[in-house]
């Protein structure tokens, strides 16, 4: 007879396969956010502000601070959120604001009553020229510069102004008629060299706009001629870099800078200039 091989009963139910690969996880885990609080600054002031949430929402004491008198410290932030401004407040900070020097009281620069004055009324009388863009009127504290656009005055290469521009400078030359000081005429180009025969160099062309504006200030004697000076000044003092074809026009130009003026009372005056010299 054949004995059968002997069976050992097993005794109980062994852990399932998972249970050794879910252990592993959660060990890797634990292993990581150690590492993540070990490398992190602790704060203090908040560790114990969430120690005292959790004493006491437990029932126990509340965890005492460094702060002067002993307080709790807090997570929450008690701060109120910043009031939103409403629109008429808006509307006041977006708004240039601008200072009349002439009146009394610290200013941040000083301007005279006169260069505000003359500014005024060339603003106000040449609101439509420009509104266009053909020319533009600044002011600092020692002067009123009235700029003219080449595109505007001249054609190119040329210095004969156009037509259409000379009545424009005789009502320059009425407002100029109500104040003193002396009157520079300058003349700008871009950096190109000129390519006309009529012309030696840019100096030629930017001098000889300038003389063609001076001839048509002094033609009726409102201005006094020796008020009156001149100049050539070719590619120097460009308004931004000879980079593009936009620049460059900007840079060609001709000016008419009135220093330290002192204007009749009796000249009509606008409002406010709005656009400074840097």
């Amino acid at each position: 007879m054949v004995r059968q091989p002997a069976r050992h009963k097993k005794h109980g139910r062994g852990s399932p396969a998972w249970i050794v690969t879910f252990a592993d996880l959660a060990t890797l885990l634990l292993t990581f956010f150690i590492l993540l609080l070990s490398f992190a600054e602790m704060d203090v002031e908040k560790y114990r502000a969430m120690a005292n949430s959790m004493t006491v929402a437990l029932g126990g004491t509340p965890v005492l601070s460094d702060l002067p008198g002993g307080q709790p410290v807090s997570v929450i932030a008690t701060e109120p959120a910043p009031v939103a401004p409403t629109e008429a407040e808006s509307n006041i900070e977006d708004q240039p604001e601008l200072i009349d020097e002439r009146a009394d009281g610290e200013a941040p620069t000083k301007i005279s009553g006169g260069i505000i004055d003359l500014a005024s009324s060339l603003i106000q009388e040449l609101e439509q020229e420009v509104a266009s863009g053909d020319l533009s009127v600044n002011y600092d504290e020692e002067q009123v510069i009235i700029r003219f656009a080449e595109d505007a005055a001249f054609r190119s290469g040329e210095a004969q102004i156009k037509p259409e521009m000379l009545p424009i400078i005789e009502r320059v030359v009425e407002v100029l008629s109500y104040c003193s000081g002396d009157v520079m005429v300058a003349g700008y180009t871009d950096d190109r060299p000129i390519s006309s025969g009529r012309y030696r160099s840019n100096w030629d062309l930017s001098a000889a706009r300038a003389v063609s504006v001076v001839h048509e200030l002094v033609l009726n004697r409102e201005v006094p001629a020796e008020r009156v000076v001149a100049a050539g000044r070719a590619e120097t003092n460009p308004l931004v870099p000879n980079d593009t074809a936009e620049n460059r026009a900007r840079n060609r130009r001709v000016e008419i800078a009135i220093r330290n003026p002192e204007c009749d009372e009796n000249m009509p005056v606008g409002e406010m200039p709005v656009e400074i010299l840097p």
